[in-house]
């Protein structure tokens, strides 16, 4: 460590991992259950430093704390703090929570670059199932049709809650070089690159500071709230289902074009009952999907703290969540029409067929009346 270099006092390095486990999770079964099974407490996450009418979880999610696991980093054996959340839309969240103490800077950085090569994304470490498989087998009985394959999420956070001296945000800045600890690059970036990397950063008093990036983010916090924490984790959250729900419209377009297909091919008399079914089919599939995004679109209330919501707000752009909701919105209305296309069909089709019917019924009273003369 530099002589000059700033030091760590206190902090942590978190790692998330959040899976997508079930269509929906029966958040007060799921309690009933760890309580049953597992003989702790399990309670609901609040937001801690700020009012219940400024900002809420949708739906609080179920946390709980696991037992602590064993991490190896740069050959030393670390204990880290697993914390776990149930979201009722059926996302569980996995936190690895890294004690980081009198560190300096530079280790500092080096030790969210050891976690994320430990258990990040491209690790493949079999950590995280190991965690989340016993988890799983708990709450099954809570899990509403789980899923098959499961999509992941992850991200980083470095957080400190206290330098070797009294800094200002301005100041830490100056002093400290987040680019290296947000990009987990070792070689210079450029300037146009630095400075995309840092555009999104966030003061509310003098002496704390949020920085976010697309995979990680800082946070210096002097009065130890997690409040940020806990937006970006929703966020991700909902990036999460966003992505499941894009990827289940993507298989289920091409299926759908293939039904409404094989039923127009179908001529008969009965053509009605298959449009009419294969509609209903799809309506179902229409409401099933916008109540879930609903949901996952109104997890995190924020209505009176407007510095979270403007935290909120851009960790939801940089996560691009808006832009893959608006892609689910837009194979949703292709849906929409086709369904709608569907029934004109179908009404159509019974046009026709009471034509058909009338018009028989009709040739039958002629022939009936030319054999009895």
């Amino acid at each position: 460590m530099d002589a000059g270099e700033l030091r760590v006092v206190s902090g942590t390095v978190t790692a998330y991992r959040l899976f997508d486990v079930a269509y929906a999770i029966d958040l007060p079964k799921a309690e009933k259950l760890w309580a049953e099974r597992m003989r702790a407490v399990t309670t609901r996450a609040r937001l801690s430093a700020t009012p219940a009418k400024a900002v809420a979880f949708g739906v609080a999610p179920v946390e709980l704390v696991l037992e602590p696991a064993k991490l190896l980093l740069d050959g030393v054996s670390v204990s880290a703090d697993v914390i776990c959340r149930l979201y009722d839309f059926g996302v569980l969240t996995l936190a690895l929570r890294v004690p980081a103490r009198d560190l300096g800077w530079t280790d500092f950085v080096r030790l969210m670059n050891t976690v994320d090569h430990e258990v990040g994304a491209e690790s493949g470490a079999g950590l995280w199932s190991g965690l989340l498989k016993p988890v799983c087998a708990v709450f099954a009985g809570a899990l509403v049709r789980p899923a098959a394959t499961m999509v992941e999420e992850d991200y980083l956070i470095g957080a400190v809650e206290s330098f070797d001296t009294a800094l200002s945000a301005e100041t830490l800045q100056l002093q400290a070089d987040l680019v290296p600890l947000l990009s987990g690059e070792k070689r210079p970036l450029s300037g146009a690159a630095r400075q995309d990397l840092l555009r999104a950063r966030f003061s509310y008093y003098t002496d704390d500071l949020v920085a976010l990036a697309w995979d990680r983010a800082f946070i210096y916090e002097p009065r130890g709230d997690s409040d940020v924490e806990d937006a970006i984790e929703v966020a991700n959250a909902q990036l999460l289902e966003m992505r499941y729900y894009d990827e289940l419209l993507d298989a289920e377009l091409p299926r759908m074009y293939d039904a409404i297909e094989r039923t127009q091919r179908t001529v008969s008399l009965f053509s009605s009952r298959r449009y009419a079914r294969l509609a209903r089919q799809l309506t179902a599939q229409v409401a099933e999907v916008t109540e879930l995004t609903e949901r996952v679109d109104n997890a995190l209330q924020v209505t009176g703290d407007v510095y979270l919501a403007r935290v909120y707000a851009a960790a939801l752009e940089l996560f691009r969540v808006r832009t893959v909701g608006a892609a689910v919105d837009r194979k949703l209305a292709i849906i929409r029409e086709s369904y709608t296309a569907l029934y004109q069909e179908a009404s159509a089709a019974r046009a026709a067929l009471i034509e058909v019917v009338i018009v028989g019924l009709i040739a039958m009273e002629i022939l009936i009346a030319l054999i009895g003369h």
